[in-house]
């Protein structure tokens, strides 16, 4: 696959700036401590704007990839605050500060990477703000009372005082931004509902050529993710203890010991797994099991590119990407109750999944369908 094109011009407003053969352009991530879908995101916009300069509020390159360290990354102030590339969530009262404070009047367009504060920069009058958003802070949102809930006692008073006025500054700093980018349909409605804001859909990219479909399928079902509260993994806990069917379950995370305490011998748990092995465990799996609602969901988009079918929950994002009755199935409710009846509708699909309708589904989310829609946005400046 060739590397896409490079832009070579931004329309210009000819009274207000000279003509460049080339923009400057800045992208801004919430901060760079490890390598997920926004920092994949970062990444394949770097492919786009080879020569773009990063800014982020903490930055860690021991946690970061080849492609984000050998370009040119600045961090705000709080990232020489003390432990910041660990604790920085508890710097993020200070983060709109340290967002203003970015000197990006040499930029032309300025691509914000959102979902801790990003958006909030301030850019030239005649400079062009887009902001990819995987997702509105959660912690602000529709997820605060679970986050303030599980928080220590101290930390949640400190929540209820600090997250009022950073609400605020996030509806206002929306207003900095010429064109929203939601992730999928259901950040596209996050979006509407808490910033009053229109976007484009553009969903992320995924390298579904990575993927192979395998002529050996094991037994087992196959769960994927961070161990922790809004990833629901006590369902699949729950409902596998009671079908009694083998389960996997990749990942780490503050429920792990709790959910290794009440498993039953049916359920396998792996902390980690290198990509060659993730692939493997992908397209050999019965099918996979996602039980969060999440914003867009990468893994279920992997495992279909792998040939295999997908038991989601029918909310967020996977209603972007899972077809019921094609490349999976979609359980109603999060209980255990209903994921265990969707886990006896897949034993009967599975006679009649076709293979090929994953794969080309996953498809549809290849790098290069982003690439031309993100460069159409821009070209249209």
């Amino acid at each position: 696959m060739h590397s896409p094109a490079p832009v070579a011009t931004i329309r210009q407003h000819p009274a207000s700036r000279p003509a460049f053969s080339e923009p400057r352009v800045a992208i801004v991530h919430y901060w760079l401590v490890g390598m997920r879908g926004g920092e994949r995101v970062v990444e394949r916009l770097l492919r786009l704007f080879p020569d773009a300069d990063i800014f982020t509020n903490v930055y860690d390159p021991a946690r970061t990839s080849a492609a984000i360290n050998n370009a040119n990354v600045r961090a705000g102030f709080v990232d020489r605050l003390p432990f910041a590339n660990r604790l920085y969530q508890y710097y993020l009262p200070m983060m709109p500060m340290a967002l203003e404070g970015l000197d990006l009047s040499q930029y032309d367009l300025v691509i914000s990477s959102e979902s801790g504060p990003a958006k909030g920069v301030i850019t030239r009058p005649d400079a062009a703000h887009f902001c990819y958003c995987h997702s509105p802070m959660r912690y602000l949102w529709d997820h605060y009372h679970q986050y303030r809930s599980e928080a220590p006692p101290l930390a949640r008073g400190a929540m209820s005082l600090m997250y009022h006025q950073l609400r605020m500054w996030d509806v206002s700093s929306s207003a900095r931004v010429d064109q929203f980018i939601a992730n999928s349909t259901f950040i596209e409605q996050r979006i509407r509902k808490f910033w009053r804001r229109e976007s484009e859909v553009i969903h992320p990219p995924v390298d579904c050529a990575l993927f192979k479909q395998s002529a050996e399928i094991d037994e087992n079902y196959l769960w994927v993710g961070q161990m922790v509260p809004y990833k629901r993994p006590d369902l699949a806990v729950e409902a596998f203890n009671a079908n009694g069917l083998p389960l996997t379950m990749v990942g780490t995370g503050s429920m792990l010991k709790k959910l290794r305490s009440i498993a039953k011998p049916n359920i396998t748990f792996i902390s980690h797994l290198d990509f060659a092995s993730l692939k493997r465990a992908y397209a050999r799996c019965r099918a996979f099991v996602m039980t969060a609602e999440e914003d867009f969901g990468i893994t279920p988009v992997e495992c279909m590119a792998s040939g295999r079918p997908v038991i989601a929950f029918g909310r967020g994002g996977a209603k972007d990407t899972v077809v019921p009755g094609e490349t999976g199935l979609f359980f109603d409710t999060q209980d255990a109750a209903s994921l265990i009846e969707a886990v006896e509708r897949m034993e009967v699909f599975l006679k009649e999944f076709d293979p090929r309708s994953s794969i080309d589904r996953a498809a549809l989310f290849a790098p290069e369908h982003f690439d031309r829609k993100i460069m159409r946005l821009v070209r249209a400046i």
